[in-house]
């Protein structure tokens, strides 16, 4: 005899899949966003990449072997091709890394342009932490251990351009120059959007059409001219230094509207509901309410907002310093960099010029990739996420 199950019995879950389903309907907004956010590959290795470039800029003064500032490191190699350590050459093979002893000339044939000759029958062996030239690690501690260098002589593992100058050291220094621009801009931006787009969307009426009318003024005003006026009025004898606070005060200025134009909708459309208003009936002031309970309520957004929001600051500089207008020698940034990179003789001869081309394409990318994916994992309905 057969029996038959009854339609309306539900069906028991596992011990597993009642925990599963208890964690999932007791997680906060962060963890579910992170769950969300991991089953996205793209994502998560732009995550990884990013992480690697950030540590890289944190510690460059480390992790490089050189000074990038000092130009003139190797007079005798200046555009020098990159030196790849190896293991075996034509003599045998060591455990220890080594690179080959080079000779500079001119010659006939490239018209007196350097030659580089590698004397394959010299080993230049590599050093670990050596001492080098003093550095101040996260701009305090002090600091003279490098984390690899050579025994006599330089190493350049990415080659060196037209003052002698390790274009690796440069590398890593210009990530961090322009993730710290780009920090400074993104954190004035973030500030005043909140500040701006708070008011706005809280109070609403003329008040919201004056700051709208204001808003509008300045994402109209375009960047290039701005900064051409300002580039004018700056002195030649302002020190690097100067120059890079005045160039992310800029970029913080021009980038809030829209960050405040997000933080506006959302305030306008939360303003109405019942939890603010029981606020206002317990006699709670309009900045407590904004910032203890409307802001709040959409925190994973303004926080992919920040993250997006990145990409465009370093666009911003790298393009800036690109065509003159931003930071200049001796500070080492991605734009000032490729600024180097343009002329058809380096195109041309010093192709190791562009390795910070890939560079700057990583983290622009990096950023992109997870802006998009927490983008994604913030919001429920996405298709993603389902």
């Amino acid at each position: 005899m057969t029996t038959t199950s009854d339609p309306t019995e539900v069906p028991q879950l596992s011990t597993e899949d009642q925990k599963a389903k208890e964690a999932y309907f007791t997680a906060s907004q962060s963890q579910l966003i992170w769950a969300r956010f991991k089953k996205q590959r793209a994502a998560m290795i732009a995550a990884i990449v990013l992480f690697v470039l950030i540590v890289s800029g944190i510690f460059a003064p480390f992790l490089s072997p050189y000074d990038p500032t000092i130009a003139g490191r190797n007079k005798d190699y200046t555009n020098g091709a990159p030196q790849i350590p190896q293991f075996c050459d034509k003599n045998g093979c060591t455990m220890r890394p080594f690179i080959h002893a080079v000779e500079r000339e001119r010659s006939m044939a490239t018209n007196f342009r350097w030659v580089t000759t590698i004397n394959e029958d010299v080993r230049v062996y590599m050093t670990f932490l050596p001492k080098g030239d003093d550095y101040h690690l996260f701009g305090f501690i002090p600091g003279d251990r490098h984390l690899f260098g050579v025994e006599e002589g330089f190493i350049h593992l990415f080659g060196t351009d037209e003052d002698g100058q390790d274009i690796f050291s440069r590398t890593l220094h210009a990530v961090w120059t322009s993730l710290q621009v780009g920090t400074i801009g993104v954190f004035i931006a973030f500030v005043l959007a909140l500040i701006i787009g708070g008011v706005s969307g809280y109070y609403g009426g003329w008040l919201d059409g004056v700051i709208q009318m204001i808003t509008d003024a300045v994402r109209t005003v375009p960047a290039i001219p701005l900064f051409m006026a300002v580039a004018a009025f700056m002195p030649p004898e302002m020190t690097a230094e100067e120059r890079f606070f005045y160039i992310s005060l800029i970029l913080g200025f021009i980038g809030w509207p829209t960050l405040a134009r997000r933080v506006r909708t959302h305030l306008l459309t939360e303003r109405n509901q019942e939890y603010v208003l029981a606020a206002q009936l317990c006699g709670a002031s309009p900045s407590h309410v904004i910032r203890r309970h409307l802001l709040p309520s959409f925190t994973s957004y303004i926080i992919v907002d920040l993250v997006i929001s990145f990409p465009y600051m370093v666009l911003s500089e790298t393009a800036l310093s690109f065509i003159g207008l931003g930071l200049k020698d001796p500070v080492s940034s991605l734009g000032v960099m490729l600024q180097k990179a343009t002329s058809a003789d380096v195109m041309l001869n010093y192709q190791w010029y562009f390795i910070p081309v890939l560079f700057f394409i990583a983290l622009v990318m990096a950023f992109v990739f997870v802006g998009d994916g927490l983008r994604d994992a913030a919001d429920p309905y996405s298709e993603a996420n389902k």
